[in-house]
Parts: structure tokens; C-alpha cells; sequence
């Protein structure tokens, strides 16, 4: 034991240890796009089991959020269904936000929500356990036993707020895919619309046709299109589509179409607006990070660039001085 609590301090041992991981990480992180399979017949399949859920659920007259959700096959297990209900998880760590941040993440049903909370509850405890072990065992810092105390209570901190930054990364990274294709996906739900065809039928041509682009918008146009055909409401529809999705532009779409359907107004008008305005956001944001680039150049090429080129430009001088 003494041996290995040595090994486990030695610098030398850590800092291979750190390198060793990040090398892991940068030839995972390279590869991981050329392993990653192709999503598109998995999330559509997905999507064909909420759109017959949403049949059944209509034709029962079943309130709307009793749906399992697309992800069907990742159903929680057992032991942590009956964790979270015997410790009443949802009531003292799910809120209402909570449930949205996981629509928004594509996360729907009841099962990602079981194993969010009990990742909530169990990872406090294994962090806690692993920085007690770490800072009072392998480490023997010198320092106050408060400041040990901090340094494991931070670490449940972190444990417990990890969960919470996981979801939002998945939010944030399913937003990007769905802003940059909104606008394309909105000139083809355009065309379709002025051929003739009805929303529903659009929108199911513009989810076939936007999938090579972006699976998560062709899912949501799919379960628009479902909650379209069977909802009692249509404009719980396009309520839920903003919901899900979380941007603003698409809110300002589904409110137009919402007033669309209440007023009449021509469609085809209301979404030849909306894919300019949303064309017009999309350019200002490339804009804004085209001109912000800049000043973030700067720090690395005052660190990076500027010793690299005077070494390059000094050396030649330096090896005659030192030549003489």
C-alpha cells in the first residue's frame, strides 16, 4: 500500500499519467467524428415510435405529457427508478426548468429524466469519496484540516453540478445544428408550401430533404408534423416545436404560424418573412464573431508568433556575435 501511495505521488508518475490522458484525448477527439455512425435511421425510427405513442395517446384522450419520449431505448434501470421514487428526487431536485432543459437536450420521457436525477444524487458521493481518498490518503497535504475539508466539498460541488453542465453542452451543441439549418429548412418549407401542399405534408418533405443537414431539426419537424395531425390544437403544436427547441427565431416563427391559423393570413407570405429575418440573424452572428476574432488574435500571437519570429530574426545576429 505505502508503494503505491509513493507511485501515485510521484511527479513524475503524474505528469506522464496527464499526458498520457491528453494524448488519449486529442487522438479520440480526432478519430471520434470518422467512428461516429450515421444517426439519421436511428433518430427517424425514433421519431416514428413518438409519432404512433402520439396516435395512441390522442385516440385514448390521454393528457400530452404522458409521452415516453424519442429515446426510447435508453429506459432506466431499475434500482434507479426506485431510487428517485422512494427519496422523492423529482420534487427536490426537478422543476419545471429542469424537464425543459431536458426537451431542449432531445432528452424526452421519463427515463432521462430518472437517470439525470439519480446522477444528481450519486455523484456528489463519488466525488466526495474520491477526493477524501486523494487529498487525506495518497496526497497528506500540509495544509489545515478546513482547507482538506473545502477542497472534498468542492469536489461534491462540482459532482453534483456535473450532470446539470453535461445536459446544457447537449443543449448547446443541439441549438447550433438546429440555428444553422432553420433558415434553409424554412425556403424549403417555403417552396413546398407555395406548391400546394399542406403544412403537415411540407413539413414532412422538409424533414426528409434537411436530415443530411441536421438530424435534430428533421426530428423536430417530424414531431411537429405528428402533433399537427393529432393534437386537438394545433397551435399546441408549434407551441411545443418552440418549446422543444428553445431559440428565438424559432418562437418567432411558430408565433406567426399561430397567428396565421387564427387569422388567415397567406402562409406563403408569413414564412417568406421569417426565413429572411432568420437568414438576416444568421449573417449578423457571423458578422459579430468575424469581427470579435481580432481582438481574441492578439494574447496568442503575442505569446505564439512574436518570440517564434524574433528568434527567427535574431539568431542569425546572435551566432555571429558569438562567433567573434
Amino acid at each position: 500500500m505505502s508503494g503505491f501511495i509513493d507511485t501515485v505521488r510521484d511527479p513524475v508518475f503524474l505528469m506522464s499519467t496527464l499526458i498520457a490522458v491528453a494524448i488519449f484525448m486529442t487522438v479520440l477527439s480526432i478519430a471520434m467524428p470518422m467512428l461516429q455512425p450515421d444517426r439519421l435511421q436511428n433518430r427517424m425510427k425514433a421519431v416514428a415510435v413518438e409519432r404512433d405513442k402520439i396516435r395512441a395517446r390522442e385516440r385514448a384522450r390521454l393528457q400530452a405529457e404522458s409521452s415516453r419520449g424519442s429515446l426510447r431505448g435508453k429506459e432506466s434501470k431499475r434500482y434507479m427508478r426506485d431510487l428517485v421514487t422512494r427519496l422523492s428526487l423529482k420534487n427536490a431536485l426537478a422543476d419545471q426548468k429542469t424537464e425543459q432543459m431536458l426537451l431542449q437536450a432531445g432528452l424526452r420521457g421519463e427515463a432521462p429524466l430518472t437517470i439525470f436525477l439519480f446522477a444528481r444524487f450519486v455523484l456528489p458521493f463519488i466525488f466526495l469519496a474520491v477526493a477524501i481518498f486523494y487529498v487525506f490518503i495518497v496526497l497528506k497535504l500540509d495544509r489545515p484540516p478546513m482547507f482538506k475539508a473545502a477542497i472534498c466539498i468542492g469536489a461534491g460541488y462540482l459532482g453534483f453540478y456535473l450532470p446539470i453542465v453535461y445536459v446544457k453542452n447537449m443543449v448547446n451543441k443541439r441549438q447550433l445544428s438546429i440555428k444553422r439549418s432553420f433558415p434553409d429548412a424554412l425556403d424549403l418549407l417555403l417552396i413546398c408550401v407555395e406548391s400546394g401542399m399542406s403544412i403537415e405534408a411540407a413539413m414532412r418533405k422538409v424533414a426528409e430533404e434537411i436530415a443530411i443537414q441536421s438530424v435534430e431539426l428533421a426530428e423536430e419537424f417530424s414531431l411537429t408534423m405528428a402533433e399537427l395531425a393529432f393534437l386537438p390544437d394545433r397551435r399546441m403544436a408549434y407551441e411545443n416545436f418552440a418549446a422543444r427547441v428553445g431559440l428565438d427565431g424559432v418562437k418567432s416563427v411558430c408565433l406567426s404560424l399561430i397567428q396565421s391559423e387564427r387569422y388567415g393570413t397567406p402562409l406563403g407570405s408569413t414564412l417568406r418573412v421569417m426565413a429572411q429575418e432568420n437568414r438576416d440573424m444568421r449573417m449578423n452572428e457571423a458578422e459579430k464573431k468575424a469581427a470579435a476574432l481580432p481582438p481574441k488574435l492578439t494574447v496568442p500571437m503575442i505569446v505564439f508568433f512574436l518570440p517564434v519570429l524574433f528568434a527567427v530574426i535574431m539568431a542569425p545576429a546572435i551566432l555571429k556575435v558569438m562567433a567573434l
